[in-house]
């Protein structure tokens, strides 16, 4: 057999050492994404790409089944466009990229490359939607955006980025409120049963809300260095852009009316969630949900009984992969253990050993990926076996995650408390709020940390007791009464 491993797979910088190395280790070292030869651009490889893969295919039957249409509308937008809804544009002009000439010539208008597509949308609703009978109109799209960002990290803030952006449009505002909190449902919902990320549902404030939006909701997410991350955001959007664009209807009652409308987004930044909050020191850990790879088999085969013992792989490969997404790793040129090293590195939620001994027996060794745990699977009971064990792993990061959020939310109730809590402890800081924001831009600005949400009432999350003991504080700045516990976090 032909070598050529003479060590394992290079280890990754630890989380202690270098949180930021490490994730980057991560991401390049389990072939996720490379650079590309564009600042602040990125390649996805095909596994990271297979996770987006998997997100879309989480997400598209949920929008479908809540009565949703994919749609693509243009990569370009007018400039005449954008500058129409000047308030929302306003907060994207450092960030837009502009197209000027095209086809040797000087455009007569410049073109931007969409950062969001508010402006194309409502452009073509104002076309398409006449009366009372278009309505609700429920459109979503995948597509790719570009924001010309000065910081970038992999997955989390790029130059080109891809999402999926709705945005639909009701006849009255009860029902775009309904809508805009079914939405952040449907999210709330994905995230932790697909991507076993435990996440708290909640109302930005005026604040930090999306520009030309009545409301933003967000799901946040804490990831493993302390950080929070904004995972997913639903807007309400009033009837801002529908008077903008003159998105108009005629109702039952014979009167022209605006609509109202809601959008709502995620985008390839889960990836950077799912490394951060799963991941360890031996690189990524993949909830099998969302895995490319659900198993990998290892044969451990010497030389005389290499072939008996591949065929008898190739067996199990093509019985188990009806069921599920599974690789044979028969390279020749890699030793086991340096297998072993490599998949575990790219978080592969199982894998099944078959060496000699476990030939002679009609068994594997299945070992997950989430805690080493190594167990004996007879041949025949395999698949179902299989099936249990990438249940229980799923299960079992959802859990991890929930328990150190749970863990590392903690309440103060003054401002010295809290930048304590900041630079000793990190995580999230459950505190009172006056709801002036004034105190809101003065925490922000003196320790870097920003109310995530005001979460929503009757949804229990693992901030769910904290927020019951916070409950009555007054302000942590400024000492007035409060009107409600908020959740602060610095964030990414």
């Amino acid at each position: 057999m032909r070598r050529v491993d003479k060590e394992y797979v290079r280890e990754i910088t630890s989380r202690a050492e270098d949180y930021s190395q490490w994730y980057v280790d991560v991401a390049t070292k389990a072939q996720l994404m490379d650079y590309a030869p564009i600042k602040g651009c990125m390649v996805f490889r095909p596994y990271g790409y297979g996770i987006w893969e998997r997100i879309q295919g989480a997400l598209d039957p949920r929008f479908k089944a809540t009565g949703h249409q994919n749609a693509y509308f243009p990569l370009f937008i007018p400039e005449s466009f954008l500058q129409r809804e000047a308030e929302h544009f306003e907060g994207f002009v450092p960030e837009v990229a502009w197209v000027t000439r095209g086809g040797g010539e000087d455009l007569a208008e410049r073109l931007a490359i969409r950062p969001t597509s508010e402006a194309m949308i409502c452009h073509m609703y104002s076309r398409w939607i006449q009366s009372w009978r278009d309505l609700p109109m429920l459109l979503n799209q995948w597509c790719n955006v570009v924001r010309w960002e000065k910081a970038t990290r992999p997955f989390l803030r790029t130059t080109e980025f891809l999402w999926q952006e709705g945005h639909t449009c009701h006849a009255s505002e009860e029902e775009a409120e309904e809508e805009a909190l079914r939405m952040l449902g449907v999210y709330a919902d994905c995230l932790q049963e697909d991507l076993a990320l435990a996440v708290i549902p909640g109302l930005k404030t005026e604040a930090e809300k999306f520009a030309g939006a009545l409301r933003t909701y967000t799901v946040e997410a804490l990831m493993s260095d302390g950080k929070a991350l904004q995972a997913g955001t639903s807007h309400n959007l009033g009837q801002f852009f529908a008077r903008v664009f003159d998105i108009l209807y005629l109702d039952r009652d014979g009167q022209q009316k605006h609509v109202w409308q809601t959008s709502w987004g995620v985008s390839t930044r889960l990836i950077g969630a799912l490394i951060m909050v799963h991941g360890d020191d031996r690189g990524l850990v993949l909830p099998p949900r969302v895995a490319p790879l659900q198993a990998v088999i290892v044969p451990i085969a010497p030389q005389r009984q290499r072939e008996e013992i591949l065929a008898a792989a190739r067996e199990l490969r093509d019985t188990l992969s009806g069921s599920y997404r599974v690789q044979l790793d028969d390279r020749e040129e890699h030793s086991p253990g340096w297998k072993f090293n490599e998949w575990e590195m790219r978080g592969v939620p199982v894998r099944i050993e078959l060496g000699p001994r476990d030939l002679a027996a009609g068994r594997v060794i299945l070992v997950r990926r989430d805690n080493g745990e190594r167990e004996e699977a007879s041949n025949r009971g395999l698949p179902g076996r299989l099936g249990e064990v990438l249940d229980a792993v799923q299960d079992s990061l959802y859990r991890r995650a929930w328990a150190f959020t749970e863990k590392s939310t903690r309440v103060v109730r003054d401002m010295a408390a809290f930048q304590a809590t900041l630079e000793q402890d990190r995580g999230l800081i459950v505190a009172g709020w006056c709801g002036d924001a004034g105190c809101e831009a003065r925490i922000k600005g003196d320790t870097a940390a920003t109310i995530r949400c005001l979460p929503l009432d009757g949804v229990v999350t693992p901030v769910s007791s904290a927020l019951g003991e916070a409950k009555g504080l007054p302000c942590v700045h400024c000492g007035g009464r409060s009107g409600r516990p908020v959740v602060f976090a610095r964030s990414y």
